[in-house]
């Protein structure tokens, strides 16, 4: 009887990880993300993207957050979400209930839109347009504007 409730807890644990978390460190579950936040005291940076057509934020991706540069910089200091509205492929309706609601609450109308907030959810900054390079997302970020 244990065998089976082992396997079957372990098997709950992991669909649910998979919802929230991302292979690449990006969390998809905001709440989660800010729960994290706060208990280990980082920045939250939520990033509002069209993962499979808009052309700023595939180049935001591919030029500043697959960078190793940035990888580094975020383990350290962020907790990264992505707030997805893709065109091609669909996303769980909770999540995409989810995305919606962020959207119109931080009142996004355009993309890629990254925030940055405080680890109690409060809203640091915000920026609509491409960073040059790891090195400029990080300077972003440390700057005091």
């Amino acid at each position: 009887m244990h065998f089976i409730r082992i396997p079957i807890a372990l098997l709950s644990f992991l669909c649910f990880t998979t919802l929230s978390a991302k292979a690449d460190g990006w969390l998809t579950d905001y709440d989660a993300a800010l729960a994290s936040a706060a208990k280990q005291n980082k920045k939250v940076l939520l990033d509002f993207t069209g993962s499979d057509w808009c052309p700023g934020c595939i180049r935001l991706k591919k030029q500043v957050f697959d960078m190793p540069q940035f990888k580094d910089f975020a383990d350290k200091n962020l907790v990264l979400v992505e707030i997805d509205k893709p065109y091609q492929k669909t996303l769980p309706a909770k999540l995409a209930k989810q995305n919606e609601e962020l959207a119109d609450q931080y009142q996004i109308d355009k993309l890629p839109t990254i925030i940055l907030l405080s680890p109690q959810g409060k809203i640091l900054k915000q920026q609509s347009i491409f960073m040059d390079g790891p090195q400029g997302f990080i300077d972003w970020v440390n700057s005091g504007k």
